[in-house]
């Protein structure tokens, strides 16, 4: 069994911050829409944002690219840790919030007009427990086809991760990682929250609530 080494931590995490940097929704958009999607629609580079602009075709791309880049360098990590052990816990953890960190605040736009998070986050965690993301999967679904609002259905799913992650882990790490992640994404979408709240939020399909 293999510890990570300091040295292979740093690596791994600068690997993680510069992929999970990457804004596939602002490149995809760009490339084959010819427009800039932090001008458009909520001005968020993720995938809702994608889809109302430029169709469902691009916001899957971007919702499967942001997702990847979570993924990965996380894969990468337990690849290399090849252990349970719990430093090495921590270490994956750092790289999962890491590759979160570039989603957020990509270096590739001077750390700004970041994306929310949940497919970055969605990516590390299918990687660190499978079991928690397949429940997370039909809540958001639920609470979307409910609400017919994809920050809603993030918040929910968000909301109960730290708690799938206990039930299907019992590591106080990846719970504590989750709460990480929980806490990032809830603040990211502090807009939203006013907006559901207010009941001005746009929806991904229909008219716009009252």
């Amino acid at each position: 069994m293999e510890l990570l080494s300091i040295s292979k931590l740093f690596g791994l995490c600068v690997f993680a911050y510069l992929l999970g940097s990457i804004p596939w929704g602002l490149i995809l958009t760009k490339k084959f829409a010819a427009v800039d999607i932090r001008q458009k629609g909520s001005g968020n580079i993720g995938a809702a944002n994608v889809m109302r602009i430029a169709g469902l075709k691009f916001g899957l791309l971007t919702l499967a690219g942001d997702a990847l880049k979570g993924a990965f360098p996380v894969w990468l990590a337990v690849m290399v840790a090849d252990s349970n052990d719990f430093r090495n816990e921590i270490a994956i953890s750092l790289v999962a919030l890491s590759a979160l960190a570039g989603h957020l605040y990509p270096i590739y736009l001077k750390c700004k007009t970041g994306g929310k998070g949940v497919a970055t986050a969605a990516g590390c965690f299918l990687v660190i427990s499978p079991v928690a993301f397949a429940i997370m999967v039909p809540i958001f679904i639920i609470i979307l086809c409910w609400s017919k609002r994809v920050s809603a259905g993030s918040l929910a799913a968000a909301a109960l991760l730290p708690f799938a992650v206990w039930l299907f882990t019992f590591s106080k790490i990846m719970t504590g990682c989750a709460v990480v992640t929980t806490i990032l994404i809830f603040f990211r979408h502090m807009n939203n929250i006013t907006r559901l709240l207010s009941g001005t939020e746009p929806v991904i399909w229909g008219k716009r609530g009252k």
